[in-house]
């Protein structure tokens, strides 16, 4: 699909600079799970995880940190298989693994079966199609597992991004939008934004993230909603570990949102 290739790409572009900013971060001490991730995933004690489009390797990482028995993390980008190896080698962390895999077709190559499948922060707009993302947790999924997630809320994905800093919430991204938006840019929040790429990005609904899952078997356990952003989007302040927001967001919108989903059993 060309336009994966065309993300494939672009990721590829950025993958040293993510590296070099992990590694920093990891070995101060000063990176970790947001403090939504780490009050709702759990105990992470002897699980086996598998991380989906896992960029770099440092949430990958951190997990490995919190006890699982073993972590692979999954990106399509060969460069950030190549740098998440490297950042598990820099840390000394031995408990997880990276693959390259396209999401939209591993579970045709991958059949092993885990606790848990993690996906967090900036990750399912990059994919094209919902119910085969939902199809694929399932498949990856032991019959006692659960799906975790923390992404971008849809609603705050609506706006023009320039315009927040400023107070103005202008919807310029139709949240009904079928067809992916393109930028020629990637990068900004962890490297220098780059030009000269093409990328593209599919607008979510909520209703498709649990419709996804709902149609590949898996029940929600839970839905939650949150202020704060994974990243500055411009004039937001960091307000807590790794979560931003605006001053003027006071029970405004929400900017993420997080669910756990298990197999439906009968």
């Amino acid at each position: 699909m060309k336009e994966i290739d065309s993300n494939k790409h672009a990721w590829g572009q950025i993958s040293e600079d993510h590296y070099h900013y992990f590694k920093k971060s990891l070995l101060e001490g000063t990176y970790e799970l947001n403090k939504h991730i780490t009050a709702e995933i759990g105990n992470l004690t002897d699980k086996k995880i598998i991380h989906l489009q896992c960029n770099t390797g440092a949430d990958s990482i951190m997990l490995a940190k919190l006890g699982a028995s073993a972590v692979v993390g999954v990106d399509l980008v060969p460069e950030n298989i190549f740098y998440a190896k490297e950042l598990a080698a820099d840390v000394g962390v031995t408990n997880v693994d990276f693959i390259e895999s396209d999401i939209m077709d591993f579970m045709d190559k991958h059949n092993e079966k885990y606790d848990i499948v993690f996906i967090s922060e900036g990750a399912i707009g990059w994919l094209p199609d919902m119910m085969k993302w939902g199809q694929t947790v399932r498949h990856l999924l032991k019959d006692d597992g659960f799906l975790y997630l923390f992404d971008g809320h849809p609603f705050m994905l609506m706006f023009d991004e320039s315009k927040l800093s400023s107070g103005v919430t202008e919807i310029k991204y139709p949240y009904f939008k079928k067809d992916p938006d393109i930028d020629n840019t990637i990068g900004g929040y962890a490297s220098e934004a780059k030009s000269g790429v093409e990328t593209f990005f599919w607008m979510y609904k909520i209703s498709d993230v649990l419709n996804s899952l709902i149609s590949a078997g898996l029940h929600i356990e839970f839905f939650h909603e949150f202020q704060e952003n994974f990243y500055d989007l411009g004039g937001s302040k960091r307000i807590d570990g790794n979560l931003y927001n605006f001053d003027y967001n006071k029970g405004l919108f929400p900017m993420s949102f997080s669910l756990r989903a298990s197999v439906y059993r009968t």
